[in-house]
């Protein structure tokens, strides 16, 4: 008897998951290739800068990323979205939807040459740091808006390549005159030189970037694309600024409250969970579209056990940082910054949290109810500053950690009702989410005792954790890869 062929709709589904499988491997790679890259620069800042100038460097960047969603108006979150409804006319939605986002961010930059002066201060900006801050947002929205298109298209190479031709030479111009300016005793300038540095050739690759949509899309104005980014974007900027808010509140809050030192101590802290989140969020992205193309062909049994897997991959890794927290922040930074070691636990596990809270949210988007996303989200931020407030006053800069961490938990369970409450079902149960998510914080806030032990005895935990992890994972992992090549 011969064997069965594949249905038309079995091998659109093949071709599908393997087309989402390279892609989707190429673009992790590439992004934890080039986006460690700034991750590795850490020690160094931490040694050439102050304490109190490296947080000064790093609440700049905290206000990048709040004023970037605002003065665009997000606009670049509907580019996901509009493929399924724009396909023939992709490039032009890209490029009348930019133009829209560029004349927002002019309106607010003469708006905000008002105020120029109360705005300095309350951000503790000068007049470069200022003005750069509306150049970068230009450059940044534009590199935002080629790169969701490409992955959306499940192309990663230009995108990557963009990445790796910014963030590289950003990186070592800036490390380069930070070095001068200190052997030339120019140190009161170093934030400066750092500003310089690394933000010049993302404005310079941005404007190209700009130029290069304009001319793809062939089209500048379109009142019914600028109708539809505008429907699907708007309500999402509060969530996004939300999103900042909680990922940069508790270092401004720390530096307003406690003082700059302290603030430093949050920052590298931050740092270390930006390890995990370098691989989550480039897997995320690249997750996404085989999630909306399942969500679409309403083949969404499929995703479950992926992504189980996918959370209990975060989870080890996860509580592997935590043990190794000790030799990772020696290496970061001083032995000034040792106390980072016990915010380790609690941040690394809210961005757990976060990335968990993903599988829900994308839901709402996918099916344009982003007012449901930004509701919940705000909610929570407010939550989170709150808590902030009174915990830091209370029990000191640590308790900001817990905060967040408490508030991206409250954020997951607050984003899964309302997928239940819009669709009626949930693709990944929430119980399942609650359980895994407890019992990482479990342990690796547990894990945090080892710290006082011998090192040996944390390596030791560590070597067994693996050897588990591999017979636990690897099995469901092959099996997954097996099933996407089929």
């Amino acid at each position: 008897m011969n064997a069965q062929k594949p249905s038309v709709s079995q091998k659109n589904q093949n071709a599908l998951n393997q087309l989402a499988l390279k892609a989707g491997l190429f673009y992790i790679f590439a992004q934890l290739l080039v986006r460690g890259i700034t991750f590795l620069t850490t020690p160094i800042l931490t040694r050439l800068l102050s304490k109190a100038q490296y947080s000064d460097v790093r609440l700049y960047e905290s206000w990048l990323l709040i004023i970037g969603p605002v003065f665009s108006l997000n606009l670049y979150r509907s580019v996901e979205r509009a493929k399924y409804e724009n396909g023939k006319n992709f490039n032009e939605f890209v490029s009348c939807t930019q133009t829209l986002s560029y004349l927002s961010i002019g309106f607010c930059f003469l708006v905000c040459l008002i105020f120029k002066e109360p705005l300095k201060i309350f951000c503790d900006m000068n007049d470069l740091m200022f003005y750069m801050a509306f150049l970068y947002t230009f450059a940044h929205t534009a590199i935002m808006f080629l790169q969701r298109r490409e992955k959306q298209m499940m192309r990663y190479k230009a995108s990557t390549a963009v990445t790796a031709l910014t963030v590289i030479p950003a990186t070592l111009l800036s490390i380069l005159l930070i070095w001068i300016g200190k052997e030339t005793g120019h140190s009161d300038a170093l934030v400066s030189l750092r500003v310089i540095g690394y933000y010049v050739p993302f404005v310079l690759a941005g404007t190209i970037i700009a130029i290069v949509l304009l001319v793809q899309g062939k089209k500048a104005v379109s009142r019914a694309h600028w109708k539809y980014a505008l429907l699907f974007s708007l309500p999402l900027i509060p969530e996004a600024i939300s999103i900042q808010i909680m990922n940069q509140a508790d270092r401004i809050m720390v530096r307003h409250l406690i003082g700059k030192e302290e603030a430093a101590i949050l920052a590298l802290g931050t740092t270390v969970s930006y390890i995990i989140w370098i691989l989550e969020d480039s897997v995320w992205n690249a997750w996404l579209p085989w999630l909306y193309e399942k969500i679409s062909r309403k083949e969404t049994a499929d995703v479950e056990k992926p992504w189980t897997i996918l959370m209990h991959g975060f989870g080890i890794l996860s509580w592997f940082l935590v043990l190794l927290s000790p030799e990772i922040v020696a290496i970061l930074g001083s032995s000034e910054y040792r106390d980072c070691i016990y915010l380790t636990a609690p941040m690394l596990t809210g961005t757990l949290f976060r990335f968990y809270s993903y599988s829900y949210t994308a839901v709402g988007n996918y099916h344009k109810k982003t007012g449901y996303v930004a509701a919940s989200t705000v909610g929570t931020m407010l939550l989170n500053v709150i808590l902030n407030y009174i915990c830091i006053r209370s029990f000191g800069y640590r308790a900001a950690a817990y905060t967040t961490a408490f508030s991206y938990f409250v954020l997951l369970l607050v984003q899964s009702f309302m997928e239940y409450r819009l669709t009626g079902t949930l693709i990944i149960p929430i119980r399942k989410t609650v359980a895994v998510s407890l019992a990482y914080f479990v342990l690796c806030c547990a894990s945090m005792l080892l710290f006082s032990c011998p090192a040996l005895l944390r390596y030791g935990v560590l070597l067994a954790g693996a050897l588990a992890a591999v017979r636990f994972l690897l099995p469901q992992c092959l099996g997954i890869l097996k099933l996407l090549k089929k």
